[in-house]
């Protein structure tokens, strides 16, 4: 892969817990760049604090120490608002537990990620995600495969340039698994969103541009995938 645009930039990233005995590294020392519209997985195992560095990546946490450079500013630095600004602007989430509210129909759900109405732009990403024959359907009437994909299809109505994934298959069969990962890999290869999947799956790994392993807080290698396999022929 050819040097790309560089996204967004971590600098000696380091998260801590609690204090004296009881203190938890959750990330120690953490250093690396997401570049722009790649496909990027974190691999690794429960507690090896990629969870926790995707959280301050999507600038839901403030880190102990080290630095977030998004376009040049350091978002650690930022207070709650303008932390709140980078989230509505910059960054899509799409999480393993789906958190849709249930009183809201599908293109309701995705209705409130946007700053003002946008019918065309809504019935547009619901119909990337094939759901646009549901869009008045509650979650109650849909499968876990449709819910994760109205989560899906509601961080890709902000036309955010990342789209950070933690776990999303982990609440689904593994058909329904799949099939998720089909459409976040087409959302980066085809609509070339930068699409960042937190994992503990260690073949989902096969799809991407680069590998990030993390154990123990701390980032082990970065690994360019020179061998890229489509998500529908992957199996774990």
């Amino acid at each position: 892969m050819e040097k790309q645009k560089t996204l967004l930039k971590v600098e000696n990233l380091s998260k801590e817990y609690g204090q004296g005995e009881s203190k938890v590294i959750a990330l120690n020392d953490v250093s690396f760049e997401i570049y722009d519209g790649e496909l990027l997985v974190i691999l690794g195992s429960s507690g090896s604090g990629k969870s926790t560095l995707l959280n301050m990546i999507g600038g839901m946490d403030y880190p102990t120490s080290g630095q977030i450079l998004y376009d040049d500013e350091d978002i650690t630095k930022f207070n709650d608002v303008k932390l709140t600004n980078y989230r509505d602007k910059n960054i899509g989430f799409v999480f393993q537990s789906f958190n849709l509210i249930q009183e809201l129909t599908a293109k309701e759900n995705i209705d409130i990620c946007m700053a003002k109405e946008n019918i065309e732009a809504v019935d547009n990403v619901l119909d990337i995600v094939k759901l646009k024959e549901k869009k008045f359907k509650y979650p109650r009437e849909l499968s876990g495969g449709e819910q994760q994909r109205v989560s899906i299809a509601r961080a890709l109505v902000k036309d955010a340039p990342m789209l950070l994934c933690d776990e999303p298959t982990g609440a689904l069969d593994y058909e329904t698994g799949k099939a998720i990962l089909i459409k976040l890999e087409e959302l980066s290869r085809v609509y070339h969103k930068c699409v960042v999947i937190v994992t503990h799956t260690k073949e989902m790994a096969k799809i991407a541009d680069r590998v990030l392993y993390m154990r123990n807080g701390q980032i082990t290698k970065i690994e360019q995938n020179n061998n890229i396999v489509s998500a529908k022929d992957i199996e774990w």
